[in-house]
């Protein structure tokens, strides 16, 4: 049998004053050797069940907290590559977080977790690098069960890809961050002296001039593909897309 009455109380499970002992050592590393996060939970409203897409989610929470980076050389992943959909960042990267400083630090304050543990979709801000990270994967059994508890939650993150999500953490750092990357439109509407939208007659919203996404996004290529397009569709025609023509 694998036991030992001088340890573990005679079975493998431990005891509560090893567990903590262990649980202990582990925070301690991590403060030791790890870096400061910001955890972003993600708030639905509307989410699919079926995809498990919601496009009206968006990020009004930010919680510090001490994580370990497993990626030592640098990040993993297939890196930047250029692809049909033009240049992409697919950077990986594995943090390493206390379980019982995850309950301290986000589980007691957060309202809007899904789940009470770290969750797939949430983001990560990492200061140092200034990078956004989703949670692609929550691995909570590794380690496994070391004196019969776990201790960690491991990670696995993928570089975020912006789509104009609203973010109001109330960080500076974050939210200037992402309202430089979006090309929400109605962030560039006609306000109101109040609350709401200028609109005409119509129904419409006015959009500011300076809304470009050329200045948001350097690398857009709206305006190319707008002037070869003009060349391709002739719209003086009655029918641009086919051959049938209207009797008149």
């Amino acid at each position: 049998m694998p036991t030992n009455f001088y340890f573990q109380s005679g079975n493998t499970s431990g005891t509560t004053n090893e567990q903590r002992l262990m649980e202990d050592l582990v925070i301690e590393s991590l403060k030791i050797y790890g870096h400061d996060v910001y955890y972003l939970p993600r708030t639905t409203y509307d989410q699919n069940d079926i995809l498990g897409e919601d496009p009206l989610a968006f990020f009004a929470q930010f919680y510090p907290i001490e994580m370990y980076l497993n990626n030592v050389q640098g990040y993993e992943g297939d890196g930047d590559i250029f692809s049909k959909f033009g240049f992409e960042i697919r950077d990986q990267a594995s943090f390493v977080v206390s379980k019982r400083r995850w309950d301290e630090s986000v589980n007691t304050y957060a309202t809007d977790l899904q789940l009470p543990r770290p969750t797939e979709g949430d983001l990560l801000y990492f200061p140092k690098t200034k990078t956004f990270f989703e949670i692609k994967y929550v691995d909570y059994k590794n380690p496994f069960f070391q004196l019969g508890k776990i201790y960690v939650y491991t990670l696995t993150c993928q570089t975020f890809e912006v789509s104009s999500e609203r973010f109001n953490t109330g960080n500076t750092e974050i939210d200037s961050i992402m309202d430089a990357k979006s090309q929400d439109v109605f962030a560039w509407q006609l306000l109101k002296e109040g609350t709401g939208l200028l609109l005409l007659e119509t129904g419409d919203s006015i959009t500011l001039q300076n809304y470009d996404t050329k200045l948001i996004d350097p690398l857009s290529d709206n305006n190319d593909f707008e002037l070869q397009g003009e060349g391709i569709l002739d719209f003086t025609t009655i029918n641009p897309f086919g051959e049938i023509q209207v009797k008149t």
